[in-house]
């Protein structure tokens, strides 16, 4: 562990409303955001089960509750299952453009839309530009911006952070009129192939949560490992 690790400084929010399990009480551990941060601690931090939004680092910090599971995908067992090749192949059409950042009115239009029609009862709710581009910067010159055109037509976008060790799927928002395409699939699909091309070990996906419908689809993709007691370990 490098001496920038042992000599973190962490600090927790008051509690508040959990925004995935009704009617309980969520505590979050942040990283001082004074705190020089880097691809290599950033990395490191990830391992221990920590997640990036905007320019700050944190982790769920719950007394009664332990819900929230860091979960990843091993890019090199990872073998997609038959709906999910039938996702791929409905989606062979599109095409991924890399682009410096998102703050055009195409991208933020989409985002819009997405936020509306998806998450109306969220967080993000209502979609407004300036937390958008605060939520979705590239901190620390490590996020990279996928777009994905349908022909002239831009259907998704994913913020995609490259650590040392994989990709962490940070956002995806798209078209909420192509349900047809699993775009929200799609991309952790189209992740996890982009990891095993660059070589990468794993594609980190946020938090992983039992008993909340929003985060079910996570464990579709198997095998997904999990970050308990301080070890990862496959889900069974």
């Amino acid at each position: 562990m490098t001496s920038s690790m042992r000599d973190l400084k962490v600090y927790t929010t008051y509690p508040h409303s959990c925004s995935y399990l009704e009617e309980q009480e969520a505590t979050t551990l942040f990283v001082d955001p004074r705190q020089q941060m880097d691809k290599k601690l950033y990395s490191n931090l990830s391992l221990l089960g920590f997640r990036r939004s905007g320019n700050h680092i944190y982790r769920p910090h719950c007394t009664h509750c332990e819900a929230c599971i860091p979960a990843r995908v091993p890019v090199a067992s990872f073998s997609p299952k038959r709906g999910q090749r039938r996702t791929m192949k409905r989606n062979q059409d599109l095409i991924a453009v890399r682009t410096e950042d998102i703050r055009d009115e195409a991208a933020f239009d989409l985002y819009r839309r997405y936020i509306e029609q998806r998450h109306s009862d969220g967080d993000m709710y209502p979609p407004d530009r300036e937390q958008y581009e605060s939520f979705l910067n590239n901190a620390w010159n490590c996020t990279r911006y996928h777009r994905f055109y349908a022909g002239a037509k831009l259907v998704a976008v994913a913020v995609v952070d490259e650590l040392m060790d994989g990709l962490s799927a940070i956002y995806t928002f798209f078209d909420p009129g192509e349900d047809r395409r699993s775009l929200g699939s799609y991309a952790i699909l189209w992740q996890i192939e982009y990891a095993r091309d660059l070589g990468l070990d794993y594609v980190y996906l946020g938090y992983w949560i039992r008993d909340c419908q929003k985060m079910a689809y996570k464990s579709e993709f198997r095998p997904l490992e999990l970050y308990v007691n301080s070890r990862w370990t496959a889900l069974l």
